[in-house]
């Protein structure tokens, strides 16, 4: 039943343009790039067993790269935006990954909870390099090297639109491979009793280092389509509360379930928009919806489709 309903949603996703107004097809591209940031950050917390606090570090590292090289530098390709995001994510992952995963549990969050808030402080600061608390502009860029020449609306409901779903897509398979490979065999088994793995001939510091790159590399490609339709990269992308909304959407989805990622990104963007539209307490209320998950939904909305779904069934 779980995976005819995600067939189901995924048809719609795709058909959305035909029947949806431009308000929430536009609507629909957060989802998009919030979905490939948490496939990333799920690697960690589902597959790895390390909960991530900071990283919004890596959204904002690729929204700000899509910011710096079209307005700065002149660079309209996203393709290679998208592959400059992925690359600056790795290259600060590299030293960040090296230090925090020697530690697990409170101690890794906090060290990720550090490096996330040292960045926002050099984006709020540095005011001449990113434009401090005003962001920086993000220009249209070109979708394979065209439709460079339609106006804002007509290019983010049309081609940017599927070349988002596209990548979503791109990015699923790409995890899923990951996650039923021997590789994804190696962090459940470090995340389930790391002395035994590492009896058994697990590097387990060299597995969640790996891990913790491919989660930066997804989540720098997340935050560059993030920022395109909104037009503008912000410090707050790098804030502390915006890697809690990220632990919110994985918590609401399910990170026990590989879908829950995809899931709890498309309902809690759709559900901030109609409490917002109605009430200013909407993070009060949020903040309910989180403890009930937790309380009473443990596996997320997952759960409640596939009561058997685990991390790596």
């Amino acid at each position: 039943m779980g995976r005819a309903l995600l067939l189901a949603g995924a048809v719609l996703v795709a058909a959305a343009p035909h029947f949806l107004g431009s308000y929430y097809t536009v609507l629909m591209l957060p989802f998009f790039g919030y979905a490939i940031a948490l496939l990333g950050l799920n690697l960690l917390l589902g597959y790895t067993g390390l909960l991530s606090f900071g990283h919004a570090l890596f959204v904002a590292l690729g929204a700000y790269t899509v910011a710096a090289l079209t307005s700065v530098f002149g660079v309209r390709s996203f393709e290679v935006i998208l592959l400059t995001a992925a690359g600056v994510a790795l290259a600060v992952a590299v030293p960040v990954g090296l230090l925090c995963v020697r530690y697990v549990k409170i101690y890794f969050g906090m060290l990720t909870l550090a490096f996330g808030m040292l960045f926002y402080s050099f984006l709020f600061k540095f005011y001449h390099v990113t434009g401090g608390d005003e962001g920086m502009r993000v220009l249209q860029p070109r979708i394979l090297g065209a439709f460079e020449d339609l106006d804002k609306i007509a290019y983010l409901t049309g081609p940017y639109y599927y070349y988002a779903l596209a990548l979503l897509v791109v990015a699923v398979v790409v995890m899923w491979r990951i996650v039923r490979s021997p590789f994804g065999l190696y962090l459940r088994s470090s995340r389930e009793n790391a002395d035994k793995a590492e009896y058994l001939g697990v590097d387990y510091r060299r597995q969640r280092f790996t891990a913790f790159l491919i989660a930066g590399a997804f989540g720098s490609v997340g935050g560059a389509l993030l920022v395109v339709p909104t037009g503008l990269a912000d410090p707050l992308l790098a804030y502390w509360t915006h890697s809690g909304t990220l632990v919110f959407m994985l918590l609401l989805g399910g990170f026990s379930n590989f879908f829950g990622p995809v899931v709890g990104a498309f309902v809690f963007i759709f559900l901030q928009d109609q409490v917002m539209a109605h009430t200013e307490y909407w993070r009060f209320i949020f903040g309910a919806i989180l403890a009930i998950a937790v309380i009473f939904f443990p596996h997320g909305l997952m759960g409640l489709l596939d009561p058997r779904a685990r991390a790596g069934v």
